[in-house]
């Protein structure tokens, strides 16, 4: 054979590599729903609270048994718990007592699986069925069809889809603000437990501090109980203070951000302005700084939010800030901002500095003065 038809047959064995590479990407974003859901599967199951419970490693039988799964499911929990072993989610272990030729698999938790535990503060189960509810997913079966239409009529999949925007939503259905509000407060209670550890240098000298969009307060009272010098408030929406339960460290003040948020050393943004525009950002932080002294006297607006940055270093975090962008796109009017959009929403709210803290993974700290 000559080496022309050598190197060319060599090209056509790469071009079909190419393709079946491609094809394996392919099947791996049209399955990819597979993993969320049977992440979902495992929350409603409460396998984690089984496992990590069980406080040794775990056969296949006894969590069917402690899970009440009928011996004709057993298998197909077996395939379940592969992939959830693949995904990271949980270990595996041989069990060398066994009799057997073939050792039982044994189970065992892991620290992504920590968070799957419900009784957990730092956990995301309540995030991750409220994400994954029917609500949050229908819109994404309209994006298509969003990106042709005009803005004026529907600024969001969410909208453009049949059901409510997110506000008329839970204002609304106290069954769904309940859902949400835990939601949220999972995560309020996750951040929280980060902040108050990592993050303790911008909480010095508070003595007042009001959480503006705080939901049912998870955020701040975290913050009251690690430093009780300071006060802390949360302001939120009428509905969403007459759901929540009141607190002796916490004192919450119904009202709208965008008029009027009470003045304090210190007003917090925990994942708030993602879900607006630049220009509501603006109006927004206006009324954060009208709220605050300046950087001499103390004051500060502390956001909490995702900075993105493609330079990260580690891929995995770069891909989950753009599927984060991307939900936002779709809920709502909101985004992710590098920097440099950051600043400009600063400048344009009248600030003159500004301190990132990247202590949190996906999300950062940032200290604005003025």
């Amino acid at each position: 054979m000559s080496t022309a038809s050598v190197m060319e047959s060599l090209d056509g064995e790469c071009q079909s590599l190419e393709l079946l590479k491609a094809q394996a990407l392919g099947w791996n974003h049209i399955f990819s729903f597979i993993n969320s859901m049977s992440l979902k599967c495992a929350v409603e199951l409460g396998i984690a609270d089984i496992i990590h419970a069980h406080g040794k490693p775990i056969s296949l039988l006894e969590l069917a048994t402690k899970l009440s799964i009928p011996p004709i499911r057993n298998d197909d929990l077996r395939r379940l718990m592969r992939l959830l072993v693949f995904s990271g989610f949980f270990a595996r272990k041989r069990d060398g007592n066994s009799q057997d030729h073939d050792d039982e698999e044994l189970y065992i938790p892991t620290t992504a699986s920590a968070l799957l535990v419900k009784e957990k503060d730092a956990n995301i189960s309540s995030s991750l069925l409220l994400m994954l509810d029917q609500m949050f997913l229908n819109p994404w079966h309209h994006l298509s069809s969003w990106f042709k239409q005009d803005k004026v009529s529907a600024a969001t999949p969410f909208e453009a889809a049949p059901e409510r925007g997110i506000v008329e939503a839970t204002s609304q259905s106290p069954g769904f603000n309940s859902f949400f509000n835990e939601g949220m407060a999972s995560d309020a209670r996750f951040v929280a437990k980060l902040v108050v550890e990592e993050c303790a240098e911008v909480f010095r000298g508070l003595r007042s501090l009001v959480d503006v969009g705080g939901g049912t307060g998870a955020m701040a009272r975290a913050i009251a109980e690690a430093y009780p010098q300071v006060k802390c408030t949360v302001l939120e929406l009428p509905y969403v203070v007459a759901s929540s339960e009141a607190s002796e460290t916490v004192q919450l003040v119904a009202g709208d951000m965008f008029q009027y948020v009470p003045p304090a050393d210190a007003v917090l943004l925990k994942w708030v302005l993602h879900d607006w525009s630049d220009e509501e950002c603006v109006k927004i932080l206006k009324r954060c700084k009208e709220a605050v002294p300046s950087k001499e006297e103390g004051g500060k607006v502390i956001i909490i939010e995702m900075v993105v940055d493609f330079d990260i270093g580690r891929p995995e975090l770069v891909e989950t800030q753009l599927l984060f962008d991307m939900h936002m796109m779709v809920h709502t009017a909101g985004k992710q901002r590098n920097e440099g959009e950051w600043k400009n929403i600063f400048t344009d709210a009248g600030f003159t500095n500004y301190k990132i803290i990247p202590a949190l993974g996906l999300r950062s700290v940032m200290e604005v003065y003025h």
